[in-house]
C-alpha cells in the first residue's frame, strides 16, 4: 500500500469546502454562544470552568493513547501553571508535563507555530521518560516509523510515516502552511477546515518518537483558537475519546489518499459535538449557581453535600440516577432521614424522581438535559 505522503500530489489535499460550510458557520455561532454564556459566570466560576475543561482535555488526550492520568493531580498542576489558586497536590511527571503543554496552548494560542514550540511541547510531554532517545527534537532513528497492532510474528501495519531523514523538510513545509493559513495571513482557511488538515497532516508526518497524537490534537486546538482569536475551551479530546475507534479508523482512511472529504466531514462532526459539550457544561454551571443561590438557607448540610456531589458528575449526571442508597453513602444519613431529605428536595424543586420504592431514582431538576451526542457522523467506520 502507498500512503498519502508517497503519492505524487502530496501534500496538495483536495476537498469540497461546501460539504462542511454549514459546520463552519455553526461553529462560529456556537463560539458566540460560549462567549455570551461565560459572561453569566463570576471570575472564580470562570477560572474553575477553565481548569475543569482543560484538565479533562489533558486526561482524555492521554487516555486516547492508553495512558491513564489522575484528573485531580492534572487540575492542581494546571492551576499552578495558569496562576490560579491550587491545593499544591503532587502530580506525576507525566501529569505535570501534559498539564504544562495544554497550559501553554491556552496561554499562547495566538503565537505562530515553529519548531521550537513543538520541541518544547514534546519535552513537556516526555517529562520523566527515560526510554525515549529523541526528546525535544524530531525523531532520528533509521527504522521505519510504523503504527502496528497484532502479534509480533504477524503485525498489522496501520500506517507508515515518512523516513526520519525527511522529517525536518516535511515539518518545515507543514509549519509554513500552518502559519500561512492563519486568519490574518496570506491564505486564511476556515476554523474547522484548518484544524482538520493540520491534524491529519501532522499525524501523517509523525515527526516525534512518541507523543504525536497528543501534540497533533494540541495543534488542532491551537488552530481553532487562532481562528476565534480566543482560547476555544472546546472539548475536542474528550469527544474524540468517546469515538476513539472511529477516530483511528478515520485517520487511517485519511492517510491513504490526499482526497480528504471524508476526513473533513468526520472531523467537523466531532468539533460540533465537542462545542455542544462545552456549551452544555457552561449552562450546567450557571444552573448550579442559580439553584444553590435559591436554596441558600433553606436546605441542611446533608442536602447541600448531596447536591454538590451530584453536580460533580456534570451534565450527564449519575448513571441511572441517584438512589436513596447513594444519598445515604454520601451523607451518612439513616434510611428515614434520607427519604425525608430527598422528598424535601423534590418539594423545593431541586430534584425530580422517577420510579417508585426501591426503584426510585433522583435527578437534578435542571433546564439542561443530559448531553446529546450530536449529529450522526457521515463517516462511521465502526
Amino acid at each position: 500500500m502507498r500512503w498519502n505522503w508517497q503519492l505524487p500530489d502530496w501534500p496538495d489535499f483536495r476537498f469540497d469546502a461546501d460539504r462542511i460550510r454549514a459546520s463552519e458557520e455553526q461553529f462560529l455561532k456556537g463560539s458566540g454562544v460560549v462567549i455570551g454564556a461565560l459572561h453569566h459566570l463570576d471570575a472564580d466560576a470562570r477560572d474553575g470552568l477553565t481548569i475543569e475543561l482543560i484538565s479533562q482535555e489533558v486526561v482524555d488526550s492521554s487516555a486516547i493513547e492508553g495512558e491513564i492520568l489522575d484528573r485531580a493531580s492534572v487540575q492542581s498542576s494546571l492551576a499552578r501553571h495558569l496562576g490560579f489558586a491550587t491545593d499544591q497536590r503532587r502530580a506525576s511527571a507525566a501529569e505535570a508535563g501534559a498539564a504544562e503543554l495544554m497550559a501553554d496552548v491556552y496561554r499562547n494560542h495566538a503565537a505562530p507555530l515553529d519548531d521550537q514550540t513543538l520541541f518544547a511541547w514534546h519535552a513537556m510531554l516526555m517529562n520523566g521518560r527515560r526510554d525515549i532517545v529523541d526528546v525535544g527534537r524530531y525523531r532520528s532513528h533509521e527504522d521505519a516509523m510504523q503504527i502496528v497492532s497484532g502479534a509480533l510474528h504477524a503485525p498489522r501495519v496501520h500506517f507508515e510515516a515518512p523516513p526520519s531523514d525527511t522529517v525536518p523538510a516535511e515539518m518545515s513545509r507543514f509549519i509554513a502552511w500552518f502559519n500561512d493559513s492563519a486568519p490574518a495571513s496570506a491564505n486564511p482557511l476556515p476554523a474547522i477546515t484548518r484544524a482538520a488538515i493540520s491534524h491529519l497532516w501532522f499525524e501523517s508526518i509523525h515527526p516525534f518518537e512518541d507523543g504525536n497524537g497528543r501534540i497533533g490534537r494540541a495543534i488542532a486546538e491551537k488552530a481553532l483558537a487562532q481562528n476565534l482569536a480566543a482560547p476555544t475551551l472546546t472539548a475536542l479530546a474528550e469527544t474524540i475519546h468517546r469515538h476513539r475507534k472511529a477516530y483511528y479508523a478515520a485517520l487511517q482512511l485519511g492517510s491513504q489518499s490526499n482526497d480528504i472529504d471524508a476526513w473533513l466531514t468526520w472531523f467537523a462532526d466531532i468539533v460540533i459535538e465537542a462545542q455542544a459539550r462545552t456549551i452544555t457544561r457552561i449552562r450546567f454551571l450557571i444552573d448550579k449557581t442559580r439553584l444553590l443561590d435559591r436554596l441558600r438557607g433553606e436546605i441542611n448540610e446533608r442536602q447541600e453535600k448531596a447536591l454538590l456531589r451530584i453536580f460533580r458528575e456534570g451534565p450527564d449526571g449519575f448513571a441511572g440516577g441517584l438512589s436513596a442508597g447513594n444519598y445515604r453513602t454520601i451523607t451518612g444519613a439513616s434510611l428515614a432521614t434520607a427519604t425525608r431529605d430527598l422528598n424535601d428536595l423534590i418539594q423545593k424543586g431541586a430534584l425530580i424522581r422517577t420510579g417508585e420504592r426501591r426503584y426510585a431514582r433522583y435527578h437534578l431538576a435542571s433546564t439542561i438535559q443530559p448531553l446529546l451526542l450530536g449529529r450522526e457522523s457521515t463517516l462511521n467506520p465502526e
